[in-house]
């Protein structure tokens, strides 16, 4: 155990350096605060501090999730700025859609939507859920989320960045609905 804690202390943090090099190389962290600071405006204005987003994957193929979920971890943390993701569409304010709409998760899509509380907005992530992609319509998919449930914003990309999501959330909430 104490062989362990000599190795810990002895190697440091190998990760954290160059992973913050190489965003700050590319201006991502004042841009980053920017857009956050922008969000947490309209945040505060509309919802009193914070909104509560819903991810619901229709049937993709992971990319835009794992864009997602880096929207939660220490270097985005997102939740400084208002913005949470929920389990349940029942505390949701927002569904972010990604993936091509598979027959199967038809049903399973439009039992969310209709189980999340009005006033809602839809937000599709990603060039499937904004088209059908390379998908398109077949006789296992629906196609574009636009296709299943109304669609307020969409957020392009294959997959779309944690900034690009982030300018999408601020782009839908400028938006009087």
């Amino acid at each position: 155990m104490l062989r362990l804690f000599k190795k810990i202390l002895t190697t440091g943090i190998v990760t954290e350096r160059i992973c913050m090099r190489s965003h700050a190389e590319h201006g991502n962290e004042d841009e980053l605060e920017a857009l956050g600071i922008q969000i947490k405006r309209h945040i505060d204005k509309r919802f009193s501090g914070s909104i509560a987003i819903r991810q619901v994957d229709a049937g993709s193929c992971n990319g835009c999730e794992l864009e997602i979920h880096a929207l939660n971890n220490p270097f985005y943390d997102i939740e400084r700025f208002g913005v949470h993701f929920v389990a349940s569409p029942r505390h949701a304010d927002v569904l972010l859609v990604t993936g091509p709409v598979s027959r199967h998760m038809q049903t399973a899509l439009l039992r969310t939507y209709e189980a999340t509380p009005n006033p809602k907005w839809v937000v599709a992530a990603g060039d499937c859920a904004a088209c059908g992609g390379e998908f398109g319509v077949s006789y296992a998919s629906c196609g574009a989320v636009s296709h299943v449930i109304p669609v307020d914003a969409v957020i392009p990309g294959c997959p779309p960045t944690p900034v690009a999501l982030m300018k999408g959330l601020l782009g839908l909430m400028t938006v009087e609905k």
